[in-house]
């Protein structure tokens, strides 16, 4: 399988725009409905907006739709994950519909449809200088790590199938995941890791 070059990167970028303005015109009534249950459900905002590193480690606004309560403790701090995720959010989460305003940001090229997934810029100083390598591509919203497990494996594991992308990428392995990603949308496997609402949070690499 041929790695992306420069001329691949090109071809990489014009089908991220043929299938992301394709996707929202199908779409478009479901990112409605889904925005109008959110502000019915969980409240204002609709959108949850968070800086994350891009291409590089370069910060940019992710969005996504709002799938937590803002729920906090008497002294202003959120709650636990588990607290504020409901049973809609939940099914939002594991259908990964709260991801569809990300092609919004494959559009404006932050993002890509296929990628590692952006995490969060606190990490970045904790990655090993191999599992730094996966902000050498454009972030996706889809994944090998999220085909290959997602929140069931472990930070090892994930930066592991994160490097093996940038490594093996190209446009017919990128749709090979995306179809593996409708089925997983489906089959809503790795939506959580043992014991975590979502994910446990990263604290560094013991290969650092």
């Amino acid at each position: 399988m041929g790695k992306l070059g420069d001329r691949g990167g090109i071809v990489k970028r014009l089908f991220d725009l043929f299938v992301s303005l394709l996707a929202l015109m199908a779409l478009w009534p479901v990112i409605l409905l889904v925005g109008l249950l959110i502000r019915f459900k969980l409240g204002s905002p609709v959108l949850f907006k968070q800086t994350r590193p891009g291409l590089h480690g370069k910060p940019f606004n992710m969005l996504k739709f709002r799938s937590m309560l803002d729920a906090t403790d008497k002294d202003g701090n959120p709650l636990p994950d588990e607290q504020r995720l409901t049973r809609f959010g939940r099914i939002l989460r594991s259908t990964s519909l709260d991801e569809l305003p990300g092609l919004i940001n494959v559009l404006k090229g932050d993002m890509s449809l296929v990628g590692p997934r952006p995490l969060l810029m606190e990490y970045l100083p904790l990655y090993s200088a191999e599992q730094a390598r996966r902000h050498d591509v454009r972030p996706g919203i889809t994944g090998w790590a999220q085909v290959n497990g997602r929140n069931a494996i472990s930070w090892e594991d994930k930066f592991k199938l994160d490097v093996w992308y940038v490594d093996n990428r190209s446009i017919w392995l990128d749709i090979k995941i995306l179809f593996l990603t409708v089925k997983k949308v489906f089959v809503r496997e790795g939506i959580s890791a043992a014991g975590e609402a979502t994910m446990s949070k990263f604290t560094g690499s013991s290969n650092r």
